[in-house]
Formats: C-alpha cells, structure tokens, sequence
C-alpha cells in the first residue's frame, strides 16, 4: 500500500439521492484504500441507513479531522457534518434540511482543500432545486466552487477514457448561449482546457477541436453567423497564442473524429452540445472536472436518481472514476 497516500475528501450530496449508497459501494473495493485515503464528508446517520439498501457490512466510524481517519479497508472514515432526523426524511424527497446539508457538505470541503487539509475534491450528486430552495443562488457545483476560491477563469469538463468535452456556457437556458458567446470566452476555455489536458492528463501536444454553435458550422452563415464573427476569430487568436486548435466543425461530426483518437478534446459552445455525446460513451464511468481552480475537484457525471434512491441499484463506475482521476491529478500528498 503506498505510504503517501493523498486524503480524497468525498462529499455525499444530496442525502436523500444516491449519493450515501454509491459511496458504500464504491468503498466496498480495497482498491481505492491502496492508492488515496477517502474521507467522507456527510451525516454518518445517513450513510447508516443506506447500509440496509447496499447490505453493506462496512464500520462507519465519525472522526473529527482528517488526520483522524484510519483510511483501511473495512471502514469508512466520515467528518460529519449533519444529524439529519432519520425518522424525517425519505429516499428522493428533499427538504430544505437536507439542502442546507448538502452545500455544507460542498463549502466544508472546498475550504478544505484550500488550505490544503485534504488533497482532494470528489463530489457526490446534488440537486439544483434542491440547492436553491435551501437559499443558495447558485444553479450547481461548479459555480459556487468558482466564487468559494475565487476564481474567474474555469470551466466544466466532462472526461473518459475515449471523449473529453469542455463547456464554452454551463448552467443556461438554450436561448440565451449565443448571446453568451464571445471570442474571449472561447480563447479563455481554450486556453484552460491546454492547460488541463497538459499539465493533469499528461498530454505532451494537446489537440483541441472546437464545434460550431449552428447545424453544419453555420454553412457559410446559410444557418447562423456565430462561426463566422465570434468562433473562427477566437480559434484564429488561440492558434496565434501557440495552441493546436482546429475548427469550428459541425457538431455533428467532430465527436465522432475527437472519440475515434483525432482530438483529445472538443471545446463546445452549450451545455448538452457536449453533454449527449459524451453519455452516450460514458453513460457509466464519466468524471465531471472543474477546470481552473486552485483545487482539484472531481465528480460523478450524473444526477441524484430519485427514482432509484434507496433501493441499492445505483452502478458506481462513474464514483469509482472520479476517485481514481482526483488521486491521479491530486499534488499534495497527505501522508
């Protein structure tokens, strides 16, 4: 077992989604206790009654710090940080309680990390209304990560072993994107994904490809002019600036090159442009990223599941995943 083993701190999400049983199943391998330390951050009375669903046989023990934890196999380390009423809460129905929970959850662990406490983010799924309805104003992870470390410059990638896509917009309705989009927006994004796809995924020469925003790339602005006045123009100063970019393509193509080895990554203009595509080859075992934070944050690339919440059927490739790429791009080590 490696000695310097990074502490992962895990995040349980909504607690009354699949968060608690996906974090019994994924920990139920010894595999993860041989290469990262995972610290879980949520209610241990939670996590107690997600054992009767999974059958779970694991200990759950609460500790204090992370310096507390014993991290071996057969136990599950847990910083609690809510004693939700067992008897008040049900499987895929939220409340105001277990939203308050769950972005306490979120802050505790960003501010972790940001003093270096833990080496590591991996998230749990949460729900956006769930979020709000709890007052917080913002519409999901990424930007409540962004203002809690201060960050200007980020973006959302989406990652597996054959498609990684990167979000030029997030969280906006479909309506508003084109007026989002502008060419510093792309060359920021395109410049973050370098940055990510070099320095964290070990790709000497990354090869970005960007999608146009309209059916065939805007076919010579018959069907849109963005490509021709933001995406092209921004390409064009990103390539200036030394970076491999090719583009804009039509979205429904460039997937299926960048999937088959031609691009590391798609840099895309919306959110589900990028989304589809990437689960319907990754449905499973896809990591959500935030790329330019000063931290390392992974996450599931799924929603909490209410229908199926409780019932121990959640698959957990996509946890197991996010675990294995945080301790991958994890720099400190917490020994």
């Amino acid at each position: 077992m490696n000695n310097y083993r990074t502490v992962i701190g895990i995040t349980m999400g909504d607690p009354v989604g699949i968060g608690p049983e996906i974090i019994l199943k994924a920990l139920s391998s010894p595999l993860i206790y041989k290469t990262c330390k995972p610290l879980v951050i949520g209610d241990l009375g939670v996590l107690e009654l997600a054992k009767k669903s999974t059958s779970s046989t694991l200990k759950i023990k609460d500790v204090k710090t992370p310096d507390s934890g014993a991290y071996k196999y057969g136990r599950i380390d847990v910083l609690c940080l809510s004693k939700l009423d067992k008897d008040k809460i049900s499987w895929g129905k939220p409340t105001v309680q277990t939203g308050t929970a769950m972005i306490k959850y979120i802050t505790t662990a960003i501010d972790m990390a940001i003093s270096r406490s833990i080496g590591a983010i991996v998230t749990c799924p949460i729900n956006k209304a769930a979020m709000q309805k709890a007052g917080s104003k913002f519409s999901g992870h990424t930007e409540l990560l962004a203002e809690r470390t201060k960050t200007d410059n980020y973006a959302m990638m989406l990652a597996g072993n054959k498609l990684r896509v990167v979000l030029a917009t997030i969280h906006i309705p479909l309506k508003n994107v084109s007026a989002e989009l502008t060419k510093e927006r792309i060359v920021k994004t395109i410049q973050i994904t370098w940055h990510a796809l070099h320095y964290s995924f070990g790709f000497k020469k990354p090869r970005i490809a960007v999608a146009g925003l309209n059916p065939h790339a805007g076919e010579e602005k018959m069907f849109g002019d963005e490509e021709e006045k933001i995406i092209l123009p921004a390409i064009d100063s990103a390539r200036k600036k030394g970076f491999d970019v090719s583009g804009p393509f039509p979205p429904d193509t460039v997937f299926y090159h960048a999937a088959n080895g031609r691009y590391d990554a798609v840099v895309c203009m919306y959110h589900d442009q990028g989304l589809i595509p990437f689960k319907l080859l990754h449905f499973t075992d896809g990591v959500n990223t935030t790329l330019g934070l000063p931290i390392i944050r992974t996450s599931v690339d799924h929603g909490t599941a209410y229908d199926i919440a409780g019932t121990g059927k959640a698959d957990t490739g996509s946890l197991v995943a996010a675990i294995n790429m945080a301790t991958e791009h994890g720099t400190y080590k917490h020994s």
